[in-house]
């Protein structure tokens, strides 16, 4: 959520931010509760501090009736503020919440995910001299992918993965986990760049596929809640995480880390889950769109100065691995009304698939600032180096600040093996392996 600070300082800009990501925000009342808090917080304080004075004059002696009612009195209005305060806190905390992050300056306004702007297209999608086929009927024919069998065991949206596509599916994790890890492609895209970050490598993770209903809002990840599943409606309130940044992106709560300790980058493992509710009839063959799929996930802890430049990271690594696989793909900056309730800034990346004559979605890439740790609790010491870096962290920094946050998809791997399958494909039905997955194919050039 938003510093309230910042939105004392800034309600009217607040109010436009807000409107031009599609929020209607109560800000206005927000403020009100929040002066009427501060006020009861003034009021309990002074009386505490009246009890405490009290307190101390009774152990002289023996206290008097009137003593003894007077510390009644000021029990009971302790006791009645505290009431007050717990309602118009409840009030204030639920309008709080319901402000989103502001977006960065470069975010472009538009008022639906039509008015994203496509910032760059990367490579000529191929010409074949063939009819092409769609990824469903090049698996269909292969024996790759069974959905008539899943859905009569689990329901629609379901596949089994068989053969050569979970071999390319094991190849393409173990390329992108060599990849986050290797120090020298993280140096080279950071120079390309021009970033003044470090090339600290990612660290791999099997994250948990479960998130306890609390932390789940604190990420601001659970709306909307029709397309989530919940399991333990009476006992557990857990849910099924749908994407590896919801638990890898809450792991830190209610920790203060060390400076030295960040960036802190992750690249997780999941197969995750979606109701895909509202998507009747959308992409009903194929499996572009499935209640269950596997994604590897890149979540970055940093501080606030390098946030930004942790995100330009992670849409360079998304480009990176995309042109490793020679496919072709466009950028899209996303406008205000598309990047996101907690985020501040989105990049996608769209790649070309052949079968379906369209770019399709494939990477997204997200940047909330402190939107997410200030209610996780999320926060850093700084580290002074020397005697004036003292000086300046007392001056401009406090000692304890909030991690800012960035997640980006490394690959969602049922939709990258559809690219390649569509893209890879040849006249006689077989798919092609690109060449910098097939040492991971035992040397496969085609399945």
């Amino acid at each position: 959520m938003l510093d309230i600070q910042f939105i004392r300082d800034n309600a009217q800009l607040v109010k436009e931010k807000s409107a031009q990501k599609g929020y209607t925000v109560q800000i206005d009342q927000l403020l009100e509760l929040d002066g009427h808090r501060r006020t009861r917080l003034t009021q309990i304080d002074e009386l505490r501090a009246r009890r405490n004075a009290q307190a101390a004059e009774l152990k002289q002696g023996k206290p008097s009736d009137e003593q003894i009612a007077a510390g009644r009195q000021l029990k009971e209005e302790v006791a009645q503020l505290e009431s007050d305060l717990a309602r118009i806190d409840e009030e204030y905390t639920i309008l709080l919440k319901a402000v989103p992050n502001m977006p960065l300056e470069d975010v472009p306004v538009g008022a639906s995910e039509q008015e994203n702007v496509v910032a760059k297209r990367v490579g000529e999608p191929k010409q074949f001299d063939f009819q092409v086929k769609t990824h469903w009927e090049l698996a269909e024919a292969k024996d790759l992918i069974d959905k008539d069998r899943a859905t009569k065991v689990a329901g629609p949206r379901f596949a089994y993965i068989k053969g050569g596509l979970v071999e390319l599916q094991f190849a393409i994790m173990q390329f992108v986990t060599c990849t986050l890890g290797n120090e020298t492609i993280l140096q080279k895209l950071i120079n390309e760049n021009g970033l003044n970050i470090s090339a600290k490598p990612f660290v791999p993770v099997l994250p948990p596929a479960m998130i306890k209903t609390p932390v789940y809002e604190a990420m601001d990840r659970l709306e909307p809640r029709d397309d989530r599943y919940k399991v333990g409606e009476e006992v557990d309130e857990l849910w099924l995480q749908g994407s590896a940044e919801h638990t890898l992106g809450s792991m830190y709560q209610d920790e203060i880390l060390s400076e030295s300790q960040l960036p802190i980058r992750y690249v997780g493992y999941l197969t995750s889950f979606r109701r895909e509710a509202g998507t009747y009839g959308k992409d009903t063959e194929g499996i572009i769109r499935m209640h269950q799929f596997d994604k590897l996930e890149m979540e970055v802890f940093s501080t606030p100065e390098t946030g930004l430049d942790e995100h330009k990271l992670l849409c360079a690594l998304q480009e990176y691995l995309v042109q490793q696989l020679e496919l072709p793909y466009q950028v899209l900056q996303k406008c205000t009304a598309d990047i996101g309730k907690p985020n501040a800034r989105g990049i996608d990346i769209e790649t070309w698939m052949p079968g379906q004559d369209k770019y399709r979605e494939t990477h997204t890439a997200d940047y909330m600032t402190d939107y997410q740790s200030r209610r996780l609790k999320t926060r850093f010491r700084r580290e002074p180096k020397s005697a004036q870096a003292v000086v300046d962290v007392a001056a401009s920094n406090p000692a304890i600040g909030l991690v800012h946050t960035n997640d980006a998809t490394a690959f969602a791997l049922g939709r990258i093996m559809v690219a390649i399958m569509e893209n890879y494909q040849t006249a006689d039905g077989n798919i092609k392996i690109p060449t910098v997955l097939q040492p991971y194919m035992a040397g496969k050039t085609q399945i």
